[in-house]
């Protein structure tokens, strides 16, 4: 399969890479300094870097035509400023659409999963959420709109706090709400796991996906 990583130097984007590389995919790498993957450890010829900016339309464009399926993992700042994840979803989507490329699993965060009781609605939109929480979190909340508004085949990652750690495989997920037991942590490398085996085994289709590390 050939899949392009957005985000992919970021602490889960490196996970993605070479998590996907071992699995014998072919990954074109999509980041600004992308060059910086390209050292001892992703030395591999399955893995295309491809330098651009996720604002500009021609970048994205060219770095999601002929893939089979799109990963993002797009960070940016806290306080939501510079807009990378929501704009830069936007502009990820319509060129999908343009190209013809359906399959994406994005990373969100777990404010986008629904309160406990269906009248609810969302996590971020209860009096308790914390404040400090807010900006990233709306952000995210216009990423999976733009997704559940999309034609595409998305899934969204709603994922707690990321320990900048190798996945152990030992965690739990659910559709829409977060999972129980929930520890409230997983690592990079699970989360990087749990998004490839989306893709590859075609789960969670046009959902949520809570996750927490066992």
């Amino acid at each position: 399969m050939i899949i392009t990583v957005f985000g992919a130097t970021g602490q889960v984007g490196r996970f993605l890479v070479s998590l996907a590389l071992a699995k014998g995919h072919t990954v074109r790498a999509f980041g600004r300094n992308v060059e910086d993957l390209i050292d001892h450890d992703l030395d591999n010829d399955a893995l295309i870097a491809i330098k651009g900016y996720v604002f500009d339309t021609s970048d994205v464009r060219n770095a999601i035509e002929g893939s089979d399926a799109v990963l993002s993992a797009l960070g940016g700042s806290f306080d939501g400023s510079d807009r990378t994840r929501s704009l830069g979803m936007k502009n990820i989507i319509e060129q999908m659409e343009q190209c013809g490329v359906q399959r994406i699993v994005a990373l969100g965060g777990l404010g986008i999963l629904n309160a406990e009781e269906p009248d609810e609605g969302l996590l971020i939109e209860q009096p308790g959420y914390p404040k400090e929480y807010l900006p990233v979190g709306n952000e995210h909340l216009l990423a999976y709109q733009a997704l559940a508004h999309s034609s595409l085949d998305w899934t969204f990652i709603c994922s707690p706090d990321i320990l900048n750690k190798a996945g152990s495989g030992q965690y739990i997920t659910a559709a829409n709400y977060a999972p129980k037991p929930n520890h409230y942590q997983i690592t990079a490398g699970d989360l990087a796991h749990c998004m490839l085996m989306c893709i590859e085994k075609q789960q969670y289709l046009k959902q949520r996906v809570g996750i927490s590390r066992l």
